[in-house]
């Protein structure tokens, strides 16, 4: 066991006993102090940018590709999924919603009134305990469970809890596409990135189709404005630049947990929803007719049809 996993280990043993305000202020001391030696590789990771052979570029000549995805992770965040929703409605973008399907409930109502409006709906981990890769028997335990969730659910899209990741063991599961990865982004507990900003297939040695990953490629709101306490989107405007100049796919994960959409005093872990609401019109004003905005499952199509032989890993 590598050090990183055997700290994840400890940590999660520990978590339920250390209060939630002791957890944020501690992984505030260590992001700011990773963040100094980090510079060279994040916000930007410029090895990240190479796309892969045989390119031919987005759809209609879009500079770059956009996807929106949200991880609810408790009851309160789930609350506040609609007001999340009508804030992309009303600036005319879409998104995916990702549910830890084993930690509150997910009405089938909901769900249905996620799709019919033209959303996507996912499954975020099982329990988001920590626990999900303790061992290969217990992945694949709740694998099985996963995919009765996938089924039940009809989605195709799995992203883990706090981005922990087994490639290979991924393929135990009924997907399309994974996207617990990204190129960059040293603060996470598994911070080794995939150190590109395209997609790229997964293959299996069985018989298996495979699947897509879909790695992240900016910063998540946590980090940035609870933990990095940012006041500003100015990180997100530079990183975003930098992907379109590269033409690749800018693919956002942001939480309604941590959204205040009522405007009031802000919680310790909270931040004020506007930022993401800036940040969408940001993208409508200056890059206006220049990306190609889809639904997870969409790139995936996309991928799969264009690239069916190349960029396995």
């Amino acid at each position: 066991m590598n050090k990183s996993k055997v700290i994840n280990y400890v940590y999660y043993q520990l978590k339920p006993f250390i209060p939630r305000r002791l957890q944020i202020f501690l992984r505030r001391k260590l992001v700011n102090r990773k963040r100094l030696l980090c510079r060279d590789i994040w916000p930007i990771d410029e090895s990240a940018a190479n796309p892969p052979e045989g390119w031919p570029g987005w759809p209609d000549g879009k500079r770059f590709a956009l996807i929106l995805t949200h991880d609810v992770e408790t009851i309160k965040g789930y609350d506040k999924c609609s007001d999340l929703m009508k804030v992309e409605q009303e600036l005319g973008f879409r998104s995916s919603f990702n549910f830890v399907p084993e930690r509150y409930d997910v009405s089938p109502e909901f769900r249905q009134h996620l799709t019919n409006n033209g959303f996507e709906v996912g499954i975020h981990d099982l329990n988001h305990d920590g626990k999900l890769y303790k061992s290969r028997r217990m992945f694949k335990e709740r694998a099985e469970q996963i995919n009765r969730y996938l089924k039940d659910w009809n989605a195709v899209g799995f992203r883990s809890g706090s981005m922990h990741s087994n490639l290979e063991w991924i393929h135990d599961l009924d997907i399309k596409y994974d996207a617990s990865t990204f190129d960059t982004d040293p603060f996470e507990p598994s911070p080794e990135g995939v150190r590109t900003i395209f997609p790229f297939r997964v293959s299996s040695n069985s018989s298996q189709a495979g699947y897509v990953e879909l790695p992240y490629t900016l910063p998540q709101d946590f980090t940035l404005f609870v933990l990095l306490r940012e006041e500003s989107i100015d990180i997100w405007k530079k990183k975003l630049e930098w992907i379109a100049q590269h033409g690749g796919m800018a693919l956002l994960t942001t939480h309604p947990d941590y959204m205040n959409f009522s405007g009031g005093e802000l919680g310790p872990e909270e931040y004020p929803a506007e930022h993401y609401r800036d940040l969408l019109r940001y993208i409508k004003s200056e890059y206006k007719g220049q990306y190609w905005h889809v639904l997870p499952e969409e790139i995936v199509d996309f991928w799969r049809q264009n690239f069916a032989m190349q960029n396995q890993a």
